[in-house]
């Protein structure tokens, strides 16, 4: 049976209230506070936030992507992906719902490889809202390489000692620890010879050498982290997971969050088409609206075609991931939504801009950092290159090369084997 492209009335209800919710009592805060997100709450966001958090607690829908034993409530990926699609359009929705990155993928490896002190010391600040945390994996010189990595852990004693530099470290500038990757064998390979390591962002050796923004953000705006790590000295339990754990860890970190990622992206894509059309109604031009014009017409159905296909496919990919529950079994189509997330959001995004004319490529309305978010999306957590590769690697181990000169549908020895089974008839 598949998915039947509905949920149970309860859940239909929880998905209402969230829309009212974020669209009623969130998005003031996207108006009014639209840089303050990821920054610690202060004396003004502080109540307010505080007071939408409680709220969405008291309807059991705080962490949703958490299970039941860490007071989530176990929704799976698909219910998991409709709620991220309506939290996808605000900037402070994931704060409230406690489904901010890169906390969730934080939370979920704590949650799953973390030592009960760990859990008490990192989890619960971070289940219960009052803490941002980082993820440390990035270097400069290797990009999106992991095999490239220098950046080291060495034993001194019961102790690790940390040394290297990582880059684009997101939320190190507000978090309170770390999730380091780093080189614990050095004479393995790469994938068996990294561990990951939880670490205070004031520990001693952890050195920012400046926080990176994103494009059209001011020098001092950035919230994306070049960290040194100089001597950085951490208790052996600093551990997280078994020694040379890192990439294991890692995928398990990224295979859902790539889920949630895309669906956002639906929503950010949706919210962009409900514009667009807005706009094709409202504006009049050489004596007829821009409703009228066939090229708009063409823009507006080339955009419901290409949303409408990309929430199906994030949809069945969550649907496997429910059934199965093996990342690696779903990598390739992983692998396919999220090479598909920024075209897809680049190519809404534009139409709609373009349709707002000036008015669109002006800070009066929300497109700059819509469409910024589509040159983002193509990097993180992997280029969209290298996902390329994946699916096209994964496609190719199910087929085998002709046996013989000709393509196995070469269409003379086709009929000469049609005439053969019809002789035997």
């Amino acid at each position: 049976m598949a998915w039947d492209f509905s949920t149970e009335p309860e859940f239909e209800e929880k998905l209402e209230w969230i829309r009212r919710f974020r669209a009623e009592r969130v998005d003031p805060l996207d108006l009014l506070h639209p840089d303050r997100a990821y920054h610690p709450l202060d004396d003004e966001t502080g109540p307010i936030v505080r007071a939408l958090r409680q709220q969405v607690r008291d309807q059991g829908l705080w962490a949703p992507h958490l299970g039941p034993e860490l007071g989530g409530r176990g929704f799976g990926q698909v219910k998991l992906a409709l709620i991220n699609e309506i939290l996808g359009a605000s900037s402070w929705a994931p704060v409230v719902f406690g489904t901010a990155a890169p906390d969730t993928g934080n939370a979920e490896i704590i949650a799953r490889y973390g030592t009960e002190e760990q859990k008490e010391r990192y989890l619960r600040p971070l289940l219960e809202g009052e803490c941002f945390s980082c993820f440390s994996m990035t270097e400069p010189q290797a990009g999106a390489d992991p095999t490239m990595f220098t950046t080291q852990a060495v034993r001194d004693g019961d102790d690790w000692v940390i040394t290297g530099r990582k880059y684009f470290s997101s939320n190190a500038r507000t978090s309170k620890f770390v999730i380091v990757m780093a080189v614990t064998d050095p004479d393995v390979s790469p994938y068996k010879g990294m561990s990951m390591f939880l670490v205070p962002s004031d520990t001693p050796g952890i050195r920012m050498e400046r926080n990176v923004g994103l494009l059209g953000e001011g020098p001092e705006d950035g919230m994306h982290a070049l960290i040194a790590y100089d001597g950085v000295r951490v208790p052996g339990d600093a551990l997280l997971g078994g020694e040379g754990q890192a990439f294991a860890i890692a995928q398990t970190r990224l295979g859902g969050g790539r889920v949630h990622h895309a669906m956002r992206v639906v929503g950010q894509c949706r919210r962009a088409l409900d514009m667009m059309a807005e706009r094709a109604l409202s504006r009049e031009t050489q004596g007829s609206r821009l409703a009228d014009k066939q090229l708009v017409q063409a823009d507006l159905a080339d955009s419901y075609a290409q949303l409408t296909q990309f929430r199906l496919m994030v949809l069945y990919t969550a649907w496997q991931i429910d059934r199965y529950n093996d990342y690696k079994r779903v990598r390739k189509d992983i692998a396919t939504i999220k090479f598909l997330t920024p075209k897809v959001l680049h190519d809404v995004v534009y139409r709609s801009m373009h349709l707002h004319g000036a008015l669109g490529v002006s800070n009066e309305m929300p497109f700059a950092d819509m469409w910024t978010g589509a040159a983002v999306m193509a990097v993180v957590d992997g280029p969209t290159e290298v996902h390329k590769i994946t699916v096209a690697r994964d496609l190719l181990r199910g087929y085998e090369a002709t046996p013989g000169l000709w393509p196995t549908q070469h269409l003379p020895a086709r009929r000469e084997w049609a005439r053969k089974q019809l002789e035997n008839m």
